[in-house]
């Protein structure tokens, strides 16, 4: 008996310190979580503490030593209100710009090696992956030729979605003069974050003058079929002006991460002017765990909630948290066109799996989903007729809240319009998602799916 009270208080006096732990280094960090993720922390802290405990100092943290930033108050006459919103954040304002999206794979490949080539004193690449394939091979060539004219290449890659990467052929580039590294690489020492805040965006940039982004990784399925393997259908663009200026101050941040190296001063803001329906005009987003506030979650529910006529997104996952679930919800309840366009199945399951509960809600209220016959990994986000984004960032709870992402805003109509015909095409390609109730096997796999789908 004796024992047994002595186990039983040492438990719950390690559960109680375990939920401590978590409330302080919540506290002090002023992170803000799901409702979901946190009761699961919480749960699991409590019954499991020897468990959850270290998974928790290891994966539980989602903002790290935040960027100082530079602020702006609020004018009286707005330019938009995303660009007011954002700018307000410390982040960069909108400038005029030129935009060239690609139709296809070939087009983007042709796009970005013409970026390469293009390059006369600096090229910084950053991307998830980077394919061992016909693709890699041609990136890693066109990055050697241009440090062997005197170009100044870096090569930014992340220590996860990097793994199947050649290196052999990266020790090559880096025989040419280039340099290579690794963001939060698994056997690198550690740098005070957790191992699961992963470097997702993806972009190219040439003399700071010249941005190529998207969702696109260097890899084959991104550019090409393949036998038995249609390429996956992606958006990606070239956009010349400030912007790329913006990603590239964004990189250095990056590069510096990943080398341990101090950080640069934050970069001054630029004034935001008026933005005219004629202007084209874009605005570099970056979104990540170094940031103070969730950036392109605070954009989407803003957007969501002055929605007048319609939304249309194309997303490959689904995984809303509370705050954008209700904000499509009040946005189809309230007469708006509401449609987002999925692929019928994506590459991850389990994402698949996390998105029915989310699904049956939002159809309920009167959101259309369309399931596309191929995989769709593009990302894009019609709000009206007055903005578009499009980039590397997902709807879902990984990249709102856990990845350093990257997007860029247009302002500009012809972009917007463009974005908005991709968009529909895909729609017109796929079929309506008609809800199934779900039995209570298939509520419990998802409710259990959908409580660790910040990880997914």
């Amino acid at each position: 008996m004796f024992h047994w009270l002595t186990g039983t208080f040492a438990h719950l006096a390690a559960a109680a310190l375990a939920v401590l732990i978590y409330v302080l280094t919540t506290r002090v960090a002023q992170e803000r979580r799901a409702p979901a993720a946190a009761i699961a922390w919480v749960i699991a802290l409590a019954l499991l503490p020897y468990l959850a405990l270290p998974l928790y100092l290891a994966f539980g943290r989602r903002k790290l030593t935040r960027e100082r930033v530079h602020t702006r108050a609020l004018g009286s006459h707005p330019a938009h209100w995303a660009a007011d919103l954002l700018v307000s954040y410390g982040l960069p304002a909108p400038a005029a710009s030129r935009t060239r999206f690609d139709a296809d794979g070939a087009a983007a490949l042709a796009a970005v090696l013409a970026l390469i080539e293009s390059a006369r004193q600096r090229l910084d690449v950053c991307s998830f992956i980077l394919g061992r394939d016909e693709i890699g091979v041609r990136v890693l060539q066109a990055l050697a030729a241009a440090q062997q004219r005197g170009v100044r290449v870096r090569l930014l890659l992340d220590g996860v979605g990097s793994l199947r990467a050649d290196r052999g052929a990266l020790r090559a580039l880096r025989r040419s003069g280039a340099q290579v590294a690794f963001f939060r690489g698994l056997l690198e020492r550690p740098d005070g974050a957790p191992r699961n805040l992963r470097n997702h965006r993806k972009f190219a940039i040439a003399d700071g003058e010249r941005l190529w982004s998207g969702g696109r990784n260097l890899a084959a399925e991104y550019f090409f079929d393949r036998p038995q393997a249609p390429a996956w259908l992606d958006l990606s663009f070239t956009v010349e002006g400030p912007v790329a200026a913006d990603a590239a101050d964004r990189f250095e941040r990056d590069w510096r991460k990943a080398l341990h190296q101090p950080q640069p001063p934050p970069a001054a803001s630029r004034p935001v002017s008026a933005l005219e329906p004629t202007t084209a005009t874009a605005q570099f987003l970056p979104s990540g765990p170094e940031l103070p506030e969730d950036s392109a979650q605070a954009l989407l529910l803003a957007g969501g909630f002055r929605l007048r006529r319609r939304l249309l997104a194309v997303t490959p996952y689904f995984v809303p948290d509370d705050g954008l679930q209700l904000a499509l919800k009040l946005a189809a309840l309230r007469g708006i066109d509401v449609d987002v366009v999925l692929p019928a199945r994506s590459n991850h399951r389990l994402a698949d799996l996390a998105r029915r509960r989310s699904m049956r809600e939002l159809a309920a209220a009167g959101v259309r989903f369309w399931l596309h016959p191929r995989m769709l990994h593009a990302k894009a986000v019609v709000f009206d007729d007055d903005l578009a984004m499009c980039g590397s960032i997902n709807l879902d709870l990984r990249s709102l809240f856990l990845n350093h992402e990257a997007s860029v805003l247009f302002y500009g109509r012809d972009d917007i319009d463009w974005l908005a015909r991709w968009v529909a095409a895909r729609r017109e390609e796929s079929q309506a998602y008609a809800p199934r109730p779900a039995g209570v096997g298939a509520d419990l796999l998802e409710g259990a799916v959908r409580a660790v789908a910040f990880q997914l």
